[in-house]
């Protein structure tokens, strides 16, 4: 078997151990060593304890095969650090199992928060037409109130502009007055207007 791409997990190497502690021990040695045979023996007789571990801890079964990979790929290149006197062999492979679980666990878990950062921050506001509404009127009643504290011919003047869409000179000609007379009303009512509404502070 090679080590760069150990087999599904379950599927029976010819051959493979019962896996007792000291055989287990044994061929992780002969890993050690670079007998791949060995590996594959050790892959056999310890894959479906291992994976299940796996999905125990990360409740996936997709992610649990490749941490079960990654955790045999880690065992292949760091065999030779077992040391039988510090406990069985069989722990000693649980416990990388048990650290890969764990990160790609934790690895879920952050990427989650990013994705649930990213789309807070970047969500886009519902656009809401009745606020929209509320706010037009309430500025509807605002500048009617102000153009209720005009003079006379400046509201007269100010609504032909602005209302109305004619220009000075038309203003002027409506009203009967000198074109300067109606610019002087006009920017004399909006004055006014600023002052009441606050418009252009």
């Amino acid at each position: 078997m090679d080590p760069g791409v150990p087999a599904q997990a379950g599927d029976p190497h010819p051959g493979a151990p019962a896996g007792g502690g000291a055989e287990l021990a044994h061929l992780l040695q002969r890993s050690a060593k670079g007998d791949r045979d060995a590996f594959a023996s050790l892959y056999d007789a310890t894959a479906a304890r291992v994976h299940g571990l796996a999905v125990r801890v990360v409740r996936d079964r997709a992610q649990a095969e490749e941490v079960t990979q990654e955790a045999f790929l880690e065992i292949w290149r760091t065999a030779s650090r077992f040391d039988p006197e510090r406990g069985s062999a069989l722990s000693w492979l649980l416990t990388i199992v048990h650290r890969k679980a764990v990160d790609r666990v934790r690895s879920a878990e952050a990427a989650t928060r990013r994705d649930a950062t990213y789309h807070h921050r970047n969500q886009t506001v519902a656009h809401d037409v009745t606020a929209d509404a509320a706010q037009a009127s309430l500025e509807a009643r605002r500048v009617r109130a102000a153009l209720g504290g005009l003079t006379e011919v400046q509201r007269e003047a100010i609504e032909l502009a602005y209302f109305g869409g004619y220009t000075h000179t038309e203003v002027a000609v409506l009203l009967n007055l000198p074109v300067g007379t109606a610019k002087t009303r006009i920017r004399d009512g909006l004055i006014r207007l600023r002052d009441t509404i606050g418009v252009g502070r």
